[in-house]
């Protein structure tokens, strides 16, 4: 029974995150069948809107950041299975991003706005593929693993978690980081780039600096040389043009 429940709480986490992820790039695009987004909140606050959303960010940012953290798995969740510690990574994190929808302030004023025309074409062409290029990047590695589905369904079968493999593929062969890539060109790719906008942008593309930091410190601990060797030759995130 106990595998039964870990499992359904592994899949609980896993549609979470999609619907709560999906549902954030849709809200960040200016799409007229939207009844919320960046710069249409779902519940007005009379607090000042940059505090607000300042705090939102940073409590995604936390969130992600203390949870991801050593101290964290082997400490407070040291007794939790990895089934349990990504399945609950997951709904922290779905709940931090429904908590950034439901919440953020619009600020007014506009850097750039293409209502019409060619560049509103080409903006919105450049975040669907951004958006669409970090979710197959996901697929690329082991997309089920990220969100901790995969970690489920081994604890269900009673499988041994597998050593981490360091392969190179895809989009994986020109950028370091291919998700993350995407995720960057998703958030500024805009055809209306309001302030409440930029904020976020700006807001999570330091997060994703940060943690890319933290992140390439522990591939190097995990692979060593190998790594070494992969930073020297692919760059982070934007592929070399020549």
């Amino acid at each position: 029974m106990k595998r039964y429940i870990v499992f359904g709480f592994a899949i609980t986490g896993y549609i979470a995150s999609i619907i709560s992820l999906s549902y954030l790039i849709l809200w960040l695009y200016p799409w007229d069948f939207m009844p919320y987004g960046v710069d249409k909140p779902m519940v007005k606050l009379t607090a000042n809107p940059w505090l607000v959303d300042i705090l939102l960010i940073l409590l995604f940012g936390l969130q992600h950041s203390l949870m991801a953290r050593s101290f964290f798995k082997e400490g407070i969740m040291k007794r939790a299975n990895e089934a349990i510690k990504m399945a609950s990574y997951a709904l922290a994190s779905s709940i931090a991003v429904t908590l950034i929808v439901i919440f953020w302030q619009p600020i007014d004023g506009v850097l750039w706005e293409f209502e019409s025309g060619l560049g509103h074409l080409v903006l919105t062409l450049i975040y669907i593929v951004g958006w669409v290029s970090a979710f197959a990047a996901t697929f690329m590695i082991d997309h089920f693993g990220l969100f901790g589905l995969s970690q489920g369904y081994r604890y269900l079968k009673g499988r041994d978690e597998p050593k981490p493999e360091f392969q190179i593929r895809y989009f994986y062969k020109y950028v370091r980081h291919p998700i993350q890539a995407g995720t960057m060109i998703g958030l500024f790719a805009t055809p209306v780039m309001s302030y409440s906008h930029l904020l976020f942008s700006v807001g999570m593309g330091l997060y994703i600096l940060i943690g890319l930091y933290f992140e390439e410190k522990s591939l190097v601990r995990e692979f060593g040389d190998r790594y070494r060797e992969y930073k020297r030759k692919v760059p982070m995130l934007f592929p070399k043009l020549f």
